[in-house]
């Protein structure tokens, strides 16, 4: 199980994910350009001390991390406001990466279009969003208690 954030908008989310990833022992794949310094105070202070314990890898763009997905043959899985299948209808595999989107605009249709699986987190009507890193929480979860991936 991987998680990968395309082109995160803010530092603190980015940096949520990584501490969550971490203390779950599930890699990290950073879609780049990122919309804030990666080195941002704000992304080591949401990830504090934990950032030093999470496998991440950095992505130049959509087609590098494509390239990466590509050589571990894996399912790419994306959390969208737009699908259909709720997330925990969803049957994972131990291998899947859950993309997920920048906060301020997801991602492009062509993005949208060219992975294997589109799945959402119902939400109240009315309601646009839910909080990326809360989103991330809550599927990686999922995925994780389907495949029997937690650490024990």
């Amino acid at each position: 199980m991987r998680v990968a954030v395309y082109q995160p908008d803010i530092a603190g989310n980015l940096g949520t994910i990584l501490r969550t990833c971490a203390c779950l022992d599930v890699p990290v794949d950073i879609i780049e350009p990122c919309g804030f310094p990666f080195s941002d105070r704000s992304l080591k202070r949401a990830g504090m001390d934990y950032f030093d314990h999470v496998d991440f890898t950095r992505h130049v763009d959509w087609d590098a991390f494509c390239a990466f997905a590509d050589s571990k043959i894996a399912r790419t899985v994306l959390l969208s406001s737009k699908a259909e299948t709720e997330y925990h209808a969803f049957t994972y595999q131990t291998d899947d990466i859950l993309l997920f989107g920048s906060e301020g605009s997801g991602v492009p249709i062509d993005v949208h279009q060219s992975v294997d699986h589109r799945i959402t987190i119902g939400m109240k009507s009315g309601m646009r969003s839910l909080n990326l890193a809360v989103s991330a929480g809550m599927a990686l979860g999922e995925a994780l208690r389907q495949t029997g991936q937690f650490p024990t």
